[in-house]
């Protein structure tokens, strides 16, 4: 073959690949507005759970189990003077996955006014440091965003002693890095169990279901999960619900500096 042909097959061939990447990646973009057009004709008359009446500072928890959220929806919504004031995202796991929304999520909480948080979900049986620089790799906290949650929820099978040192790896890793305590995410009774008295110092934010005034915990509390099938407009699945246990100025005070 003359050299000047094979050239030009491979020019055709790379324009060919420019092209296709091009079609691929519009389709995506186009798939995703469709989604978020149709999240967007979500509509609930109520948050379809019982709201704890003692608390002014309402919020949800997310991740790809959501799918795609039409923010904007989310942030207008108001029932009985009840709206939905900040949000916690997943953004990693384990010691390489990121959330397959977490970009999404994080960016466009941000811009229609919402307070975000990102989470890690915690694999005792790998190396809190590595999955802590893994949460460090994927999030970015700026001014006004909640500090960086540590979700851990099952043993996986490894000891006690074992799981400590490794949630503090991670703990201690993140607060190096982002120069903020973090805040332990769990439900009451894994946190009886397995991280009391060594993470009391730490914020919590504690999982208890079917309470209508508070957990049931011996310790001081942060934030509250006390709901996991709500609805909130802009969004097609059932979703966490939470709440702050201070006033506007705690909350504020809690935020990343």
């Amino acid at each position: 073959m003359a050299p000047r042909k094979k050239k030009n097959r491979i020019w055709k061939a790379l324009f060919y690949l420019i092209v296709a990447a091009i079609l691929v990646m519009s389709g995506f973009t186009a798939y995703e507005w469709w989604l978020e057009r149709r999240a967007h004709f979500v509509r609930y008359p109520e948050f379809g759970i019982d709201i704890p009446v003692n608390y002014s500072i309402h919020g949800i928890d997310v991740s790809k189990y959501q799918s795609i959220i039409d923010w904007q929806s989310v942030k207008e919504m108001n029932v009985n003077n009840v709206q939905i004031s900040f949000v916690f995202i997943k953004a990693t796991e384990g010691l390489n996955d990121e959330d397959d929304y977490f970009s999404r999520n994080w960016k466009k909480a941000k811009l229609v006014g919402l307070t975000r948080g990102a989470y890690h979900f915690f694999l005792a049986t790998k190396s809190g440091k590595e999955q802590a620089e893994n949460f460090i790799n994927s999030v970015k906290l700026e001014t006004g965003d909640m500090p960086p949650v540590l979700d851990i929820e099952q043993t996986y099978g490894v000891d006690a002693a074992a799981l400590r040192n490794r949630v503090k790896e991670w703990l201690e890793t993140v607060q190096n890095y982002y120069g903020v305590m973090p805040i332990i995410y769990t439900n009451v009774e894994f946190y009886k169990q397995f991280l009391k008295d060594d993470f009391d110092a730490y914020p919590l934010w504690v999982a208890h279901y079917l309470q209508k005034e508070r957990p049931h915990i011996y310790r001081d509390w942060m934030f509250w999960q006390h709901d996991e099938g709500g609805t909130v407009n802009g969004i097609i699945n059932k979703v966490d619900f939470n709440v702050f246990s201070g006033d506007s100025t705690d909350f504020k005070k809690m935020l990343m500096n």
